[in-house]
C-alpha cells in the first residue's frame, strides 16, 4: 500500500514500542520518516534498524530535547529545510509513574506533565506553522484509555493524557481553517516491553475483562495512526480514537 506516498512524518518516542511500530507502518505506506528518541544513540540505532528493512526509504534519526521548545523548533526547522515540508506529526513520546497521591513528589508530577503535555503542545505549535504555510497537514497524538477511565495509582499519567485529549479537540477546532486535521489514538493494554515485564497472573485477569480476549499489539495501534494520517480520514478531526478491544465498556 502507499497511503502515505512521499508524505513526511515526524514521530516522537519512535525508538521502540508503539512509536517504532508506527514508523514501520508509515514506511510500508511510502512515507519519509524522522524517528525521534531521547538520545542520539537510540534514535540512530532505531533508524538503522528501519533502514535495513526499508533500504529504499528516507529514514533519519533525531534526538531533540522535548523539554526545550527551542530544540523542538530547531528539529522541525531542520526537517522543513531538508525535505521541504512536514505532512504528519505524531506526538508519541511519554512517560508514566505509579505513585500514590500521598507519595507524589512535585518534580515527578512536573516531569510527566512536561513530556506528556508540554512537549505535545510545543511540537504541535512548531509543526502547525509549517503545515499552515504549505497548505495543510495532520497532527496526531498518543492518548490512553486511562484518560477516559482513570486509574487507581499514578494520577499524573491519566491527568496528562486527559490534557492531550483537550488539546487535540481544541486544536482541531482552531486549525481546521488551515486544513490541519488533529486527532489522537487512545490505546488500551498493549503488548509492549513494559507490559511483557508484568507477571502473567496480573495480566490474565485484565485479558479476561476484554471482550476480544486478548491484549493489543503495537501494530493495532499503528494501523489506527495510519488511517488517521491518510486521506481515508480526510473528514475526521477532533477525534480521540479508542483502540482497546472495548476493555472498559
Amino acid at each position: 500500500m502507499t497511503l502515505l506516498k512521499d508524505k513526511v512524518a515526524f514521530i516522537t518516542g519512535a525508538t521502540r514500542g508503539i512509536g517504532y511500530s508506527v514508523a514501520e507502518k508509515f514506511l510500508e505506506n511510502g512515507a519519509k520518516v524522522i524517528v525521534c528518541g531521547s538520545r542520539e544513540e537510540s534514535a540512530a540505532k532505531a533508524a538503522a534498524r528501519l533502514k535495513e528493512k526499508f533500504p529504499d526509504s528516507y529514514i533519519e534519526g533525531l534526538a531533540p530535547d522535548l523539554s526545550n521548545p527551542a530544540s523542538i523548533q530547531e528539529a522541525i526547522t531542520y526537517v522543513k529545510e531538508t525535505l521541504g515540508r512536514l505532512d504528519i506529526l505524531v506526538n508519541n513520546a511519554g512517560i508514566s509513574a505509579s505513585h500514590t497521591l500521598y507519595d507524589y513528589k512535585p518534580e515527578e508530577f512536573e516531569k510527566i506533565m512536561n513530556l506528556n503535555v508540554n512537549a505535545v503542545f510545543f511540537c504541535s505549535q512548531a509543526a502547525a506553522k509549517v503545515m499552515r504555510d504549505q497548505g495543510g497537514g495532520v497532527i496526531l497524538s498518543t492518548s490512553s484509555m486511562v484518560s477516559i477511565y482513570g486509574q487507581a495509582l499514578g494520577a499524573g499519567y491519566p491527568t496528562s493524557k486527559f490534557a492531550v485529549n483537550g488539546l487535540t479537540k481544541s486544536l482541531a477546532r482552531e486549525l481546521g481553517k488551515d486544513n490541519i486535521r488533529v486527532n489522537a489514538v487512545a490505546p488500551g493494554i498493549i503488548n509492549t516491553d513494559m507490559m511483557r515485564a508484568v507477571p502473567k497472573d496480573v495480566i490474565q485477569p485484565l485479558i479476561n475483562q476484554i471482550p476480544l480476549k486478548r491484549i493489543g499489539e503495537p501494530e493495532d495501534i499503528a494501523n489506527a495512526f495510519l488511517f488517521l494520517a491518510s486521506d481515508l480520514a480526510s473528514y475526521i478531526t477532533g477525534v480521540i480514537l479508542s483502540v482497546d478491544g472495548s476493555a472498559m465498556s
